[in-house]
């Protein structure tokens, strides 16, 4: 006889991928460390495991576990789970930001290309974490996570800015960049989660954009009007 699902239970799930310490080929972590090397620990233990679940099912439990430490140790350094989000998804930021440069030499074109390139290399290597990041229902957003996404954001405007050589960007500059920014995280997004695009053709569709926005905006606004040189 078949067994029916009950449908007060609502829709079955899928299993969740289970979460053990490293193998034992593996090199453990010291058992000693001070404070901050501990800390730096939980933080690439559960940068790691990103990469097997999505961080809003990752709990203090799978982390201890995965870091061979205890879940007195874990709550020694994190409050909740919920900090330690905030402190990993926070090393993603920072190397977005250090990554994220426009080389010295090349057309704008070819600056833009490196720099999405460096981009899309840290958000596809943290995958789940960056979707986390910036999918605003996601049960680890915050106002503190938002703050990351915002300095990434404040980055990428104030380079594309520099490199145009513009003392006081109008606000019609500002909004077509902040627009342009949106427009990459939308694709990454979709990107990251369908893989139907080589990277390199959404790297200079997205420098296209780019290009085609600055150029529509020189139409409405006198002072990037040099654009059209760049």
């Amino acid at each position: 006889m078949s067994v029916q699902p009950d449908p007060t239970r609502g829709p079955l799930m899928p299993p969740r991928p289970a979460v053990a310490p490293a193998p034992a080929g593996e090199p453990r972590a010291p058992r000693r460390m001070t404070p901050q090397r501990r800390r730096e620990h939980l933080i690439r233990t559960a940068l790691e495991l990103y990469g097997r679940l999505p961080p809003d099912q990752l709990s203090a439990d799978d982390v201890a576990r995965a870091a061979d430490v205890s879940r007195a140790l874990f709550y020694r350094y994190f409050g909740n789970v919920a900090e330690l989000h905030v402190a990993a998804l926070g090393t993603v930021v920072d190397e977005l930001i250090s990554r994220i440069a426009l080389p010295a030499d090349g057309t704008l074109v070819d600056q833009l290309r490196a720099a999405l390139g460096e981009f899309l290399s840290v958000v596809e290597r943290h995958a789940n974490a960056y979707v986390a990041l910036l999918r605003s229902g996601s049960v680890i957003s915050t106002s503190e996570t938002d703050a990351l996404v915002d300095g990434v954001r404040d980055h990428i405007v104030a380079m594309i800015v520099e490199r145009m050589g513009v003392a006081a960007p109008s606000p019609l500059l500002l909004l077509t960049i902040r627009s342009w920014v949106s427009v990459v995280e939308g694709a990454s997004l979709s990107w990251l989660q369908e893989r139907e695009l080589p990277r390199e053709r959404l790297e200079a569709w997205l420098v296209d954009q780019l290009l085609a926005m600055l150029l529509t905006t020189a139409e409405h606004d006198d002072t990037i009007a040099p654009i059209r040189a760049q």
